[in-house]
């Protein structure tokens, strides 16, 4: 769908956006692909942004969010090894503007999987993020490992929909049997968690908890995971830019 010229807001071709941001007209034309750049096709075919677009993206970047231009970390991949949402590019793009990737640890999150932790009374706990590559753990309590592959994460599930997500018996589960985190360690058998939602409704982790034998939660439980990952999200959102 072609937009209206704006004299205020400037549409730009491709090699326009590629310049202004000082990268590779293929870079440019990549993150328009992806949905990190807000953009359309003309009828001929060729990608037009607005300038607008364009400015956010380079605000971002300057504020300290240089994993945002990285090649990778939020760009969805052709071919996703692990199930993903119909805007998993737009996920991607929200996580980046909140700039908590590989931010440093805070008691805020560390006070909640510490109380997920005992409340449910499971030897693990975390709050999960994920980008295109990796499950990067904000907070984590019983885990020695800060992240890992995308591929290989349970909570990749669990943000699929906003209702809880529980593995009672990993092994017993077809998705989950042969997944490296459960055939070795930290051999994990049980799996709960609550997605983890910005103001615009997109699902950017969970709040997990685990456990290395097979087991359930009862309903208070489950509140209590539940209500605990809304404080997380309310943490989230509360960074956001307005």
């Amino acid at each position: 769908m072609q937009e209206p010229e704006s004299n205020d807001d400037p549409i730009l071709t491709t090699r326009g956006a590629a310049e202004l941001l000082g990268v590779a007209v293929s870079t440019a034309q990549q993150w328009m692909e992806s949905g990190m750049i807000p953009s359309w096709k003309t009828p001929g075919g060729h990608r037009r942004v607005r300038q607008s677009a364009v400015m956010a993206l380079m605000r971002m970047s300057g504020a300290g969010n240089a994993s945002l231009l990285d090649s990778d970390e939020f760009r969805l991949p052709t071919t996703p090894e692990y199930p993903v949402s119909a805007d998993e590019a737009g996920r991607l793009k929200a996580l980046a503007e909140t700039g908590l990737i590989d931010s440093a640890p805070e008691r805020t999150f560390d006070r909640l999987t510490w109380l997920a932790s005992h409340i449910v009374g499971t030897p693990m706990a975390m709050v999960s993020l994920l980008t295109a590559r990796r499950q990067w753990f904000k907070s984590r309590v019983g885990l020695q490992a800060t992240e890992t592959p995308r591929a290989w994460a349970f909570c990749s599930h669990a943000i699929l929909s906003p209702s809880p997500f529980v593995v009672t018996d990993a092994m017993a589960d077809r998705r989950f049997a042969n997944n490296p985190l459960v055939t070795g360690a930290p051999c994990i058998r049980f799996y709960a968690g609550v997605s983890l939602m910005d103001r615009r409704g997109y699902r950017l982790g969970t709040l997990c908890v685990l456990d290395r034998q097979p087991r359930t939660l009862d309903d208070e439980q489950l509140r209590a995971l539940t209500e605990l990952a809304a404080i997380a999200g309310e943490e989230i959102r509360r960074r956001a830019k307005p």
